[in-house]
């Protein structure tokens, strides 16, 4: 049997970063690599109903091995990387970690402090996997990926062991958004799933923001700055009152929890034309709609001032909590809890200051609470993972699995 360490590697040294605004699932033809890839492993360690669709979506099926009647249960994650850095050429090294900073990169004085990153004791005396601080990881999600596929071998090797069916599905654009666009929910055939798209081990989600996407385009006249009196109309400095109009204290930086927020994403442009891209979070639906009222009306104002057709908004919904859709299901939750308890994991409870596919998919009829990789610090340079957490959240699933 292949280790979970040997799959995450193997598969982080794919480039499968997906893009944004492209309408095209996947979004990149790169992530077909994996997808190809994992296919042939899934039909070599013996899976059944093994196949994709044009969408890059990879699906499976590991037969029950019990008469008992139990629920189909699904385990779900996601192959692309985060767009916010490349996840091209990553050059994994393991380090037997015993306390302190680690360099990643001396050449270019690239240090993970222990005093920035106050997790890290928890991982001394473990082998913790780092890149060489030019790209991402690719632990979200490529550990989730390897974890489920190593225990999907470890079923099928050991058919002893007493389980229903288990449902196996890999997702294209999670990161942007598009993870689910064309998951094929009925055809998956499972009750109830799991994405293994979270943190630290012991962490259990079944709450999420609901969010959504603000993209602003603003509109100005240039005129030459010796003659501009009465007649300039700056994008930029619009786009700056804009954002001096939001609650400032409803930033990402200085939210935590249930706080949601305002974060400005991208901003560019020039005194003639800039654009402006906004998400909108919050875990509680009313303070939600609250928010985007209170973006739309700043948008009315500066036109009001500046003239009509100065600012334009286009203001899309993304996803929406799941703990609305997962107050029927709340056995998920709850087979998750004993079963981390039985393996001496502490359960962590704690709402997702983001989204997964999970979120969407519970809206989509297939209820699917978040599960722990072992991950840190996604989408940057500073992100790792230890193979032994990854080897406990191994054991994690195939303890679920029997449930």
């Amino acid at each position: 049997m292949r280790s979970v360490k040997e799959r995450f590697l193997e598969y982080i040294a794919l480039d499968t970063q997906s893009q944004d605004d492209v309408e095209e699932v996947p979004s990149t033809k790169k992530q077909w690599q994996l997808a190809d890839r994992l296919v042939e492993e899934l039909k070599q360690i013996g899976a059944s109903d093994v196949h994709t669709g044009e969408h890059c979506y990879v699906y499976a099926t590991i037969p029950a091995t019990c008469d008992k009647k139990r629920p189909v249960l699904g385990f779900i994650a996601h192959m692309d990387t985060a767009t916010a850095m490349s996840g091209k050429d990553v050059k994994a090294k393991v380090i037997a970690y015993q306390g302190g900073d680690i360099v990643l990169n001396e050449a270019l004085g690239i240090v993970m402090k222990a005093e920035q990153f106050p997790a890290l004791v928890d991982e001394i005396g473990k082998d913790v996997i780092v890149t060489d601080g030019t790209t991402l990881l690719g632990a979200d999600d490529k550990a989730g990926v390897a974890e489920i596929m190593t225990m999907a071998e470890y079923l099928l090797a050991n058919p002893q062991i007493p389980h229903g069916e288990i449902k196996i599905g890999f997702t294209p654009d999670e990161e942007v958004g598009r993870g689910v666009d064309f998951f094929d929910v009925e055809g998956f055939g499972a009750d109830g799933a799991y994405t293994v798209d979270g943190g630290a081990v012991g962490e259990l989600e079944y709450e999420n923001f609901n969010a959504a996407a603000a993209k602003v385009k603003i509109h100005g006249t240039s005129i030459h700055p010796g003659s501009a009196k009465g007649q300039m109309k700056n994008a930029l400095l619009i786009g700056m009152e804009l954002e001096g109009m939001l609650p400032q204290e409803q930033k990402p930086a200085y939210t935590e929890g249930y706080e949601g927020f305002f974060h400005l994403d991208t901003m560019e442009g020039s005194v003639e034309e800039a654009g402006m891209v906004y998400i909108i979070r919050d875990h509680d639906r009313a303070k939600f709609e609250v928010k985007k009222q209170l973006f739309t009306r700043v948008v009315e104002f500066l036109n009001a001032k500046y003239g009509g057709g100065t600012v334009e908004l286009s203001l899309k919904d993304s996803y929406y909590n799941m703990k609305e859709k997962l107050a029927g299901h709340m056995e998920l939750v709850e087979n998750a809890k004993a079963a981390m308890e039985k393996l001496g994991i502490t359960p962590h409870i704690c709402p997702i200051r983001g989204g997964t596919d999970g979120a969407r998919l519970s809206y989509m009829g297939l209820p699917c609470p978040n599960l722990c990789t072992g991950g840190y610090n996604c989408h940057g340079k500073f992100e790792y993972i230890s193979v032994q957490d990854m080897e406990k959240v191994v054991e994690l699933l195939v303890c679920l699995a029997q449930m």
